[in-house]
C-alpha cells in the first residue's frame, strides 16, 4: 500500500530487456533506502514493483510484460525522471489517500495551463474509467494522489491543479501535452461504483 505521497524523483540509470521482463535501476539516496530489502514494493510512477537486488545504492526491479503494456514504463529510457515512493508502514500518516500501484492505464496530457501559484492540467480519460471520477474526488496520476478538480465527461477530460509543493516534489514539471502518465482511479469509490450498479441490474 503507498499514500499517494512521492518522497523522491530519480533518474532512471539503466534499462534491461529480457524475455518477457524488462528490469530497472536506480541510485537510491541514502534516506530513501535505509531499511530497503530485496521483496519490498515500491511504487515507480505510479506502478507497484518488488525490489529484485540492492547493491549499495544501486537498487533494480522488474516488470512482467503485462505491466509494461498498461503504463507509461513501457517508454522508460536512460535518464527518464520517475516517481518514487516507498510502501507505507504501519501507524504511517496517510497524507494523501490509500494507493495499492495497480494502475488502470494511461491517459495522454491534453493541455497544460500554468496559472497564478499553480499549474492546470488536463488529461483525456478513456470513457470506461469516466464513471469512477467525480469532481473533489481521489486519483493517483503516475502515484501522486491529486483531487479532481474539473471533470468534463461529455469531453472525457479530467483536470486537476497542481500547487507549488506538487510541482517541486513530483515529475510532473518535466511532462508536455501529449505525454501518458499512468493513473489509478480510488479504489474505494470503483468498489462503491460497481456495487451501486450490480444492486440496479439485479433490480432491473
Amino acid at each position: 500500500m503507498f499514500t499517494g505521497i512521492v518522497q523522491a524523483v530519480l533518474p532512471v540509470k539503466a534499462v534491461l530487456q529480457d524475455d518477457g521482463l524488462c528490469g530497472f535501476t536506480f541510485d537510491f539516496p541514502d534516506a530513501l533506502i535505509a531499511g530497503l530489502e530485496v521483496g519490498a514494493s515500491v511504487s515507480v510512477n505510479g506502478v507497484c514493483l518488488t525490489v529484485t537486488h540492492i547493491s549499495q545504492n544501486q537498487v533494480s526491479f522488474e516488470a512482467v510484460n503485462e505491466t509494461m503494456r498498461v503504463s507509461n514504463l513501457r517508454t522508460t529510457e536512460n535518464n527518464s525522471m520517475v516517481n518514487i515512493e516507498r510502501s507505507a508502514k504501519r501507524d504511517d500518516e496517510v497524507g494523501g489517500h490509500v494507493v495499492s500501484g495497480h494502475v488502470m492505464g494511461t491517459a495522454r496530457i491534453s493541455s497544460i495551463e500554468i496559472v497564478p501559484n499553480n499549474c492546470r492540467m488536463t488529461f483525456a480519460i478513456p470513457k470506461d474509467w469516466l464513471r469512477f471520477l467525480f469532481s473533489k474526488g481521489f486519483i493517483a496520476i503516475n502515484g501522486a494522489s491529486l483531487t479532481v478538480a474539473d471533470l468534463d465527461k461529455d469531453a472525457g477530460t479530467l483536470t486537476v491543479n497542481l500547487i507549488p509543493e506538487t510541482l517541486r516534489s513530483t515529475n510532473f514539471p518535466l511532462l508536455s501535452v501529449n505525454d501518458e502518465v499512468n493513473i489509478e482511479i480510488d479504489s474505494q469509490t470503483q468498489a462503491i461504483v460497481e456495487t451501486v450498479e450490480r444492486v440496479l441490474n439485479q433490480r432491473s
